[in-house]
C-alpha cells in the first residue's frame, strides 16, 4: 500500500494551468523548502502550477525533515534498509505524481520534475522508468543510482538536465559527469551545467539554466 504524500501547491499565475513543475527535495528538508523556488519561476511560467511533496519517512538524520530513504553513511542504516526504502518511495512517488496529474487534468508530457539531493536521485531513478513520458528532469546536486541497470529499465528518455556545484561538499562533483555518462551511454539527451564556486545549494546561475529548460521543453 502505498503512503498518500502530504505536499504543497501553488496555483498557475495566469489562472490557466496547462503545465506541471513538480518539485522533489533533498535529505532532512520538506516540499516547502523547494516550493520558494516558484518565486523566481513563476512569471517566467505563467501557464505552470507548481507542486512539492514531503517524502514518505521522517528523516533519521534530521526529525524535523524528511527523507525519501535511509542514506547508510549519514544515518547508520544497512544497505538493505536503504535498498527497501527506496523502492517503498519509488512506488509512493510514482502514485503520487499519477494523482497529481489526475487532480490537474494535465498530461504527463507537460510535466517537469525537479530535483535536489536525495530527490534528484529519486527524479532520475522514476522518470524513465513510467510508461508515460514527462517533459524533462531538472536535477541539482544529486547522483544517479544503479546505472548499471539504467538501460534495461529505461521504458521512456525525457531531456535531462544535470546542475552541480563545483564545490559541493555533501554529493561529489564528480556525480555529474557519471550520471551524464551513463544517462547519454543508455539513449538521453542529456544537458549540464557546472555551477563555480557553488557548494551543495542552488545558484542563481542554476537556476536561470533550469529556467531556460523548462521553458523549452514545455514551450513556454
Amino acid at each position: 500500500m502505498n503512503k498518500v504524500l502530504d505536499d504543497r501547491r501553488r496555483g498557475a499565475a495566469s489562472g490557466k494551468a496547462t503545465s506541471l513543475v513538480v518539485f522533489l527535495h533533498g535529505y532532512g528538508a520538506d516540499g516547502k523548502d523547494l516550493l520558494g523556488l516558484a518565486d523566481p519561476l513563476a512569471p517566467h511560467l505563467p501557464d505552470t502550477v507548481f507542486r512539492a511533496p514531503d517524502a514518505p519517512e521522517r528523516c533519521v538524520g534530521n526529525p524535523m525533515g524528511f527523507q525519501w530513504f535511509p542514506i547508510p553513511w549519514i544515518d547508520g542504516s544497512s544497505e538493505e534498509e536503504a535498498r527497501s526504502g527506496m523502492a517503498a518511495a519509488v512506488g509512493d512517488l510514482n502514485a503520487y505524481l499519477d494523482a497529481v496529474l489526475a487532480e490537474e487534468g494535465i498530461s504527463a508530457d507537460r510535466m517537469i520534475l525537479f530535483g535536489f539531493s536525495q530527490g534528484t536521485m529519486m527524479a532520475l531513478h522514476v522518470a524513465p522508468r513510467r510508461a508515460e513520458q514527462v517533459a524533462g528532469v531538472v536535477g541539482f546536486s544529486g547522483r544517479l543510482l544503479e546505472p548499471e541497470h539504467l538501460a534495461d529499465e529505461a521504458v521512456s528518455r525525457p531531456p535531462i538536465l544535470l546542475i552541480h556545484g563545483d564545490q559541493d561538499e555533501v554529493v561529489p562533483p564528480e556525480s555529474l559527469p557519471a550520471a551524464g555518462n551513463a544517462l547519454s551511454a543508455a539513449g538521453f539527451d542529456v544537458f549540464a551545467h557546472v555551477m563555480k564556486g557553488t557548494g551543495h545549494g542552488i545558484a542563481p546561475d542554476g537556476l536561470s539554466v533550469a529556467l531556460a529548460f523548462i521553458r523549452e521543453q514545455l514551450g513556454q
